[in-house]
């Protein structure tokens, strides 16, 4: 009677090991799917109670404006206030797009990643494309957010690093897979092997992707710049 090889001493520990890494990536993904939903509703409580609650003070002084007597000192100072809470409203905001921004869920993808790259390229006065698909595919949430996310951290190397004149923002919605890539002319992280890896944006983002049962990589262009490339099955990634 022959009996069955015996495992290799080293199997018991790499599958343990492997057992391991696969709890670690199912914890991550669900701590950042937990993380997403409480900033979505921060964000939602800074519109709904302090945004309105600005919103209502800017009309009582418009309305106290018109009641006062006409004396300049009185009208600067109200002119003051009202600037005051122009710029609260502004910074509130500010914070709300920070956190969670909403033209993903009530204009779609699209309009979301138009709108960055187009508010990148304002601000950081460089040449920013954007080319979108011709249709208007519905995605589950944790996929629209993570391709925003994917898109923020590539705007942010970009400017943080890049040193470009041009980028460019492309979603590909086809097959089998969704792919958006970030390409820029500079000279990025992605040009400098090693350095990418240690990035803790970029690494949690690899993280989301692999959790979602996706790729993000980040590599040298063929000619100067770095591209970011996230893949996302799009099986998985459609609502139904």
């Amino acid at each position: 009677m022959t009996l069955p090889p015996s495992s290799s001493p080293d199997a018991a520990p790499d599958r343990q090991l492997a057992e391991r890494n696969a709890d670690l990536a199912e914890l991550l993904g669900h701590l950042t799917t937990c993380w997403d939903d409480e900033r979505r509703q921060l964000a939602r409580k800074l519109h709904d109670s302090l945004g309105s609650s600005m919103t209502a003070l800017t009309m009582h002084l418009a309305l106290l404006t018109q009641q006062l007597p006409q004396e300049k000192a009185l009208h600067d100072r109200t002119a003051q206030m009202k600037q005051l809470l122009l710029t609260i409203i502004n910074t509130n905001r500010d914070m709300q797009l920070s956190l969670w921004n909403d033209k993903l869920e009530f204009l779609g993808i699209k309009s979301a990643i138009a709108e960055l790259v187009g508010d990148f390229g304002k601000e950081h006065r460089v040449v920013a494309r954007c080319s979108l698909p011709d249709e208007d595919e519905v995605y589950a949430r944790e996929h629209g957010v993570a391709l925003l996310r994917a898109l923020e951290e590539g705007l942010r190397n970009v400017a943080a690093h890049a040193g470009a004149s041009e980028v460019d923002v492309i979603l590909d919605d086809g097959g089998d897979e969704i792919m958006l890539t970030v390409r820029d002319n500079g000279v990025g992280p992605g040009d400098k092997p090693g350095e990418s890896s240690g990035c803790h944006g970029l690494r949690l983002l690899r993280e989301r992707a692999r959790y979602l049962g996706g790729e993000l990589s980040v590599t040298p262009a063929q000619q100067r710049g770095t591209v970011l490339t996230l893949t996302l099955p799009k099986a998985a990634a459609l609502k139904g």
